[in-house]
């Protein structure tokens, strides 16, 4: 999947280059204390948490919400920072060949309604994790958040 939008207008002037890239992920717990999980579309079978990049106009609760919406149906409200992954070592390419080193600010979530449901367009699979299931495939910055989702105990990660 192409960027779009902003990205995309982006990635029209500079082509593959690395960019920056703001993000924000949600950490959203079943009643069990397990994590939610999405396995993305992009055709690299990797799973990471519901999130994306922040558009221009929005800020970082704007986007998490919408996110998480349009990936899997939820209405959620952040209600802490978990941490901050903004380590070089986080950066990839996308199948493309965009590179990217995304800033993404990880939050605790509380849901407030809707149905959890994968959209099928980016996200064709959600489920939850527990600490003691073995992770999923998934780049190392995901790694990162959900080992420090599982230990968070009110301070946050700078990573």
């Amino acid at each position: 999947m192409g960027a779009t939008g902003y990205l995309g207008r982006l990635r029209g002037c500079v082509g593959h280059d690395l960019l920056l890239v703001p993000a924000v992920a949600a950490c959203i717990r079943d009643a069990q204390g397990r994590i939610l999980l999405l396995r993305r579309s992009e055709g690299v079978n990797l799973w990471g948490f519901p999130g994306g990049a922040i558009e221009p106009g929005e800020g970082a609760e704007q986007a998490l919400k919408r996110e998480v919406y349009e990936e899997v149906g939820l209405r959620i409200e952040p209600v802490t920072l978990i941490g901050v992954y903004s380590s070089p070592e986080y950066a990839f390419a996308y199948p493309n060949g965009d590179q990217v080193q995304p800033v993404t600010s990880l939050f605790e979530c509380r849901v407030l309604g809707g149905k959890l449901e994968a959209d099928m367009q980016e996200v064709i699979e959600a489920r939850y994790y527990s600490a003691e299931d073995p992770l999923p495939p998934m780049r190392p910055c995901c790694v990162a958040k959900a080992r420090d989702a599982f230990s968070f105990h009110g301070r946050a990660f700078f990573r």
